[in-house]
C-alpha cells in the first residue's frame, strides 16, 4: 500500500509539473486579463460538470469571501447551483444548454466566462464558451488535452492532461487557487505572508 501511495502522490507531482512547464506563460495571460477584468467592474461566472462544478462553486467563495487576505469582495458566481434554472433548463429545453441559457441572462461584454472540463469536450461547457465569446465576454478555458474542443472557444486556455481524471482534477485545483491568489496581488498588492 505504501507504494501505491507514493506512485499517486509522483503521478500527481507529475501532472502539475508537466503544466508548470507547459503552461504557465498562458497561466500568467490568464491572471492579467481577468485581473483587469474585474477591476473594471466585470463579474466572472464559472461553470463545469460533476467535480468541475464543484470546483466552480469553490472558486467562486474563493472570489466573493476572501482566499488570503482581508479584501473587499469581487464579483463572481458558480453556474452549477441553482437546481430549479438547471432542471428547468434540462427538462425543458436540453442539458447541454444549462450553462449558455445563464450566460445569455446574466452576462454582458466584458464580463468573463470560466469553463471547466477536465475532458476538455463537456458539451454544455463549449457551448457556454461559445455563447459567452459571440456576447463579448473573456473566455477561460481550464481543460484536459492540449487541442481538445474546448480550446477553439477561448481566448485563454490552459490544459491540464494526465493518465487519470483525479490526478488532472488535483492540478485544477491547484491552478484554481493560484488564479484566485495572483489576482488578489496584482489588484491589492502581495501583503507579507
Amino acid at each position: 500500500m505504501k507504494e501505491r501511495i507514493e506512485n499517486i502522490f509522483e503521478e500527481s507531482i507529475k501532472v502539475k509539473r508537466r503544466f508548470l512547464e507547459d503552461q504557465s506563460a498562458i497561466l500568467e495571460q490568464t491572471v492579467l486579463a481577468l485581473a483587469d477584468s474585474l477591476k473594471k467592474g466585470a463579474k466572472l461566472m464559472i461553470f463545469g460538470n460533476g467535480g468541475s462544478a464543484g470546483d466552480s462553486q469553490h472558486l467562486a467563495a474563493e472570489f466573493v469571501n476572501r482566499y488570503l487576505i482581508e479584501r473587499p469582495p469581487l464579483a463572481a458566481i458558480a453556474l452549477t447551483t441553482d437546481t430549479s434554472i438547471l432542471t428547468a433548463i434540462g427538462n425543458d429545453y436540453d442539458f447541454a444548454e444549462i450553462f449558455e441559457k445563464q450566460i445569455k441572462s446574466l452576462g454582458k461584454a466584458g464580463d468573463v466566462a470560466l469553463g471547466i472540463s477536465t475532458s476538455g469536450s463537456s458539451v454544455n461547457v463549449i457551448r457556454g464558451l461559445e455563447t459567452a465569446r459571440s456576447m463579448g465576454l473573456t473566455t477561460i478555458g481550464l481543460g484536459g488535452p492540449p487541442d481538445g474542443p474546448m480550446k477553439e472557444k477561448c481566448d485563454f486556455y490552459m490544459s491540464i492532461y494526465g493518465a487519470v481524471t483525479p490526478r488532472v482534477q488535483e492540478t485544477q485545483l491547484l491552478v484554481e487557487h493560484i488564479l484566485v491568489e495572483l489576482v488578489d496581488a496584482e489588484l491589492f498588492g502581495n501583503p507579507a505572508q
